[in-house]
């Protein structure tokens, strides 16, 4: 009594403790440990330019790149003034600078490319001077139709701004008015974008202590977007995405459901530990051993580490479906060993005896498989092999001392049924006459599982572990599909301006490389040139972009007027127009606008209208750039370009061939011969794989290892420990085989069921090779037989709860903990047998 009630105190304690000091780490970059040269360039690039982190990102569409302005703009707008929930709000396109000095930032092509379409739509500009509305418009569209007609110009090169008018002018007359887009009109293929696309970088307020910090900044994105009136309409969208958005999905997806699950896991579990004892007063001291041992290892995770990460809330289910074998093999070996007991203490006593090195054997095997990881740069993982490795040994000792007592308090009954499995004995039968063709069988499987095992595919990218229907990763994805917006990009710093655009030449002539961004961009070459084409442009546009006094009142009538000289000029052209001219749907647009009511002409001029002030006033600053410098820069720029010591900063984007892993290696590959320092999203999705690989193959040496020392120190016999070695090896290959008919690819998350294996398939397999040494010659019709079962049922049932897990990384370490579970149930009844029965015990013994 004394000592249940030790225990007590102490469970009681480790939970009050943990409730107070075991808190969530919900940043992915702590996965990692900071020694490793990657994680030091990514903290150091952070300490430059923290802007950078813990973003949530607003990604704004429009029907037309002014509504997505407008819509960005007022968002921007309404999320500043939310203190609650935002830090701070951000445009980078929408910096003044950009409007001002944005044509010298393209290069002499380019530039020349614009201007020519800007000289090409001079004729519309013309009458819009002195007369900024439809009616302006409309004269323009005469001109060039006179022009076709007496002069017999060509107009192909204004087919592209024609067809939009006659689109514009096609729904206003049909009342469904949408606004002309002059950007588009006027603009070329240098600055036109496919999806009228505008950023918002967001600093949300992170919620401390909480699964999903950035939850209610992002539903209070959520319904500042859904009031923007382009939205209510339908002409604008708003998606977003970023680091925080995307971690608090996938830790939304660990909780989702986890109710409904882990009912179901406790009822099942009830329901297997029934099958294998069969008596309340055997179960009721397993479970409560079970919550005891758990109590003392979130206890020790308190005070150990202080945290859980996104792998390592998982051992809460691994420790349960692992620490129960233990308890099922003590229990199921009391109901065999107490009818030859006089009392329940020696029974007791007896168990202790017969099955305490079995069980101690197991748990340190399972520990080492999952304490592996500890030393591993991986810290993931390496926090859970710690927590899950010291549960492993926490739950020895409840079984060898807790557990005991309770049952000494329930006194359990003497029970007559049967231990051995029902199919038990046939199937000895079946593996000893079989053996050499069980054996060849599995020769074969074990060839196929090589060939599986070398090419199991390894998932790099960590976001394919979250789910791909999620509201962050659709918009990711839709971002990385153009290489302007790939977020997989790699950053660098050079020491100066000069050492910049030298860097950025080179890496843009890369074949992998889309494009190179610099601080040294915003300090173009060739200014000189440049200007002297700005200046030519001016004499001959500033004079159709100034307002040359008052127009005429715009009334329906002048309209109507109007509408009916430019269908005269139009008729006019007659056979001079090709057959395809945008004029000629022009003039049937017009027709069904003469025939409409006053107010559908008067919103037809607004829709023309909307946005043609603000274009022109653009153009007119745009045209009047002036040189700049370094010290010129704005700090808006400055502070994302440029480091406080003067170092550039470089952002290099990849080619669409970078969108899986091996084209974003061969992009990290390629810059790196350049740029060896080179770091950002892309080195850190590359090197974050090499390191959990690196992790895996010294945890799986480490792991074989430590349990082949435990073995050697257990059986005291190198064939013993080699058998229990070789059926692990084909567990391990039936797992690969397994996994590789499933479709299923090794990723950080499940990547520790391999090391686990090992452990897992020691606690069955000891078990057996034990009894054998004792001169048993009934393995799968023995009780402890009945124990592996029922303890694999039990552990597959905690295994199942996680491949049934929202969350795709937890979901997948569960399908493979599930696929290596029947790897191992596989050898440990058939393989091992079979393997058994074609040899002889090294020092055989008397058989209980």
């Amino acid at each position: 009594m004394a000592l249940v009630l030790g225990f007590a105190v102490l469970t009681a304690v480790c939970t009050c403790y943990a409730a107070g000091h075991l808190g969530i780490d919900s940043d992915t970059d702590h996965m990692f440990a900071t020694s490793l040269p990657w994680r030091q360039h990514q903290l150091a690039f952070d300490r430059e330019f923290p802007q950078f982190n813990d973003l949530l990102v607003a990604v704004v569409r429009g029907a037309t790149p002014e509504e997505t302005d407008q819509a960005a703009a007022t968002l921007a707008a309404t999320l500043r003034a939310d203190r609650q929930h935002f830090h701070d709000v951000t445009r980078p396109d929408a910096d003044p600078f950009f409007r001002k000095e944005g044509l010298l930032l393209l290069g002499p092509d380019d530039l020349a490319k614009l201007l020519d379409s800007l000289m090409a739509a001079q004729p519309l500009l013309g009458p819009l001077a002195s007369d900024p509305s439809a009616r302006g418009l409309l004269q323009g569209v005469s001109l060039m139709a006179e022009g076709v007609r007496i002069e017999h110009a060509d107009l192909s090169a204004y087919n592209t701004a024609l067809r939009q008018l006659q689109q514009v002018l096609e729904h206003a007359a049909a009342g469904r008015p949408q606004p002309l887009s002059w950007q588009s009109l006027l603009g070329s293929d240098v600055t036109r974008q496919t999806d009228n696309m505008r950023l918002l970088l967001l600093h949300p307020v992170l919620q401390a202590n909480s699964l999903q910090p950035g939850l209610a900044a992002t539903q209070a994105l959520e319904r500042a977007s859904a009031a923007l009136p382009g939205v209510r309409s339908g002409r604008v969208r708003m998606n977003y995405t970023g680091s925080v958005a995307l971690s608090d999905v996938q830790f939304g997806a660990l909780t989702e459901g986890i109710v409904g699950s882990t009912l179901v896991s406790l009822v099942l579990l009830a329901l297997w530990l029934y099958l294998a004892l069969r008596s309340w007063r055997l179960i009721v001291p397993i479970l409560l051993t079970l919550l005891a041992g758990f109590a003392l290892t979130i206890g020790f995770a308190a005070m150990a580490i202080g945290t859980l990460n996104l792998i390592s809330v998982a051992f809460a289910v691994l420790f349960v479906g692992l620490a129960v074998d233990f308890a099922i093999q003590f229990a199921v070996r009391l109901r065999d060993e107490r009818p030859q007991q006089p009392t329940l203490a020696a029974a007791l006593s007896g168990t202790a005896r017969a099955a305490g090195a079995q069980i101690a054997v197991a748990a340190m095997a399972i520990a080492c498989g999952f304490l592996a990881f500890a030393p591993t740069a991986f810290v993931g993982v390496a926090e859970l092999g710690l927590i899950a490795g010291a549960g492993m040994g926490l739950a020895l000792l409840c079984t060898l001392t807790l557990l005991p007592a309770l049952l000494w308090l329930f006194q359990p009954r003497d029970q007559d049924h049967e231990l051995a499995l029902p199919f038990g004995v046939a199937w000895d039968h079946l593996l000893q006459r079989h053996r050499r063709g069980v054996l060849g069988l599995f020769t074969v499987l074990a060839a196929a599982g090589m060939v599986a095992a070398v090419w199991m595919p390894f998932d790099a990218n960590p976001l394919h572990t979250q789910d791909p229907n999620s509201e962050p990763m659709r918009t990711l994805r839709s971002l990385a599909e153009n290489p302007a917006t790939n977020p997989f990009n790699i950053d660098i710093m050079a020491p100066d301006l000069v050492h910049a655009r030298t860097l950025g030449d080179r890496l843009a002539h890369l074949p992998e490389v889309s494009s190179v961004i610099s601080g040294a961009t915003f300090v173009p070459a060739q200014q000189p040139a440049k200007l002297d084409q700005l200046e030519q442009a001016q004499d001959l546009l500033l004079p159709s972009l100034e307002p040359s006094g008052a127009a005429p009142a715009l009334t329906p009538a002048t309209l109507r007027t109007a509408i009916a000289d430019t269908r005269d000029a139009i008729a006019r052209a007659g056979t001079d127009l090709p057959a395809d001219s945008p004029l000629r749907g022009i003039d049937v647009a017009l027709q069904h606008l003469a025939q409409a009511p006053d107010a559908r002409l008067l919103a037809m001029n607004e829709a023309v209208t909307r946005f043609l002030p603000d274009e022109l006033a653009s153009l007119r600053d745009a045209l009047n750039a002036t040189p700049i410098t370094l010290q010129s820069l704005p700090d808006s720029i400055r502070h994302d370009w440029f480091a406080a010591d003067g170092r550039v900063h470089l952002q290099v984007s990849p080619t669409a061939a970078a969108h899986d892993t091996a084209g974003l290696r061969r992009f990290v590959d390629a810059v790196q011969t350049i740029a060896p320092d080179a770091g950002g999203p892309a080195v850190t999705t590359i090197a974050s794989a090499d390191t959990i690989m690196r992790a895996f193959l010294q945890a799986a040496m480490l792991a074989t290892v430590a349990i082949a020392l435990v073995l050697l120190f257990a059986l005291r016999h190198l064939r013993d420990t080699g058998i229990v070695l070789l059926t692990l090896a084909m567990s391990g290959l039936l797992t690969a085989l397994l996994a590789q008919l499933a479709g299923m690819a090794i990723n950080y998350a499940n990547i520790i069921a391999l090391p686990l294996l090992l452990g897992v398939g020691v606690s069955f397999n000891v078990y057996f090779v034990m009894n054998w040494r004792a001169g048993m010659r009934r393995f799968v019709g023995s009780a402890s037989a009945r124990a592996v079962l029922f303890s694999a049922l039990t552990t597959g049932t905690a295994f199942g709860s996680l491949a049934l897990s929202h969350d795709r990384g937890m979901a997948s370490m569960g399908s493979l903990l599930l696929l290596s579970l029947v790897a191992v149930l596989l050898a440990t009844f058939a393989f091992l047998p079979a393997l058994l029965y074609t040899l002889a015990p090294a020092s055989p013994r008397t058989a209980r």
